[in-house]
């Protein structure tokens, strides 16, 4: 794994995003987006992840996201990107439709090159994370997730958005547990 896609600090958070190859839609239906869902509890219940926002959108998956002092978050992220890569090819495979011979065929072509790539390059590499410095930044990141699904189209208001934290935050039913951010963050600055 490339240096600058580790999370080099244990005891931060991280902003993180993670984007299907060529950002295909593949998870633009809720079953495709519930594998992501059921992935992150697992690593929640099992790797200790700590999940403070999220938004899981049609081609990418954005988070807010710490990891216990035993593991680095980037060892976590990539073990939920190996297994859900495999489960949403699973699906794609099971479906059968036009689109999705596409969809597998970009991810074939996208991990031919690659020796540790078995059969297809699901995700792009690494989750680009941005350690949260600042209190200031960390609620910056946490309105851009927020609102992602409404500059997308997909809600008129973020908490209107199953897939996204902002449910969370306004005390709504939510697909996933987070911390709640009510204080401010050990940060850098």
């Amino acid at each position: 794994m490339s240096e600058k896609y580790k999370t080099a600090d244990k005891d931060r958070a991280y902003f993180v995003t993670f984007t299907i190859t060529e950002w295909l839609n593949v998870l633009k239906d809720d079953s495709a987006k519930m594998i992501i869902v059921d992935a992150i509890k697992f690593y929640q219940q099992n790797r200790e992840l700590l999940l403070y926002a999220y938004c899981i959108m049609p081609n990418h998956v954005h988070l807010i996201a710490q990891s216990n002092a035993k593991e680095m978050l980037s060892a976590v992220l990539r073990d939920l990107k190996k297994f859900t890569s495999k489960a949403i090819a699973k699906k794609i495979e099971d479906e059968n439709s036009a689109d999705n011979i596409n969809a597998l065929n970009t991810f074939i072509k996208a991990g031919e090159k690659l020796k540790r790539i078995k059969k297809y390059k699901v995700w792009q590499d690494g989750n680009h994370p941005v350690v949260l410095y600042s209190n200031k930044f960390i609620w910056q990141k946490l309105e851009y997730i927020h609102n992602n699904p409404v500059e997308y189209g997909l809600a008129e208001r973020p908490e209107d958005y199953l897939f996204c934290s902002a449910r969370n935050y306004m005390d709504m039913e939510s697909v996933l547990d987070v911390e709640i951010l009510t204080r401010e963050l050990k940060t850098i600055r």
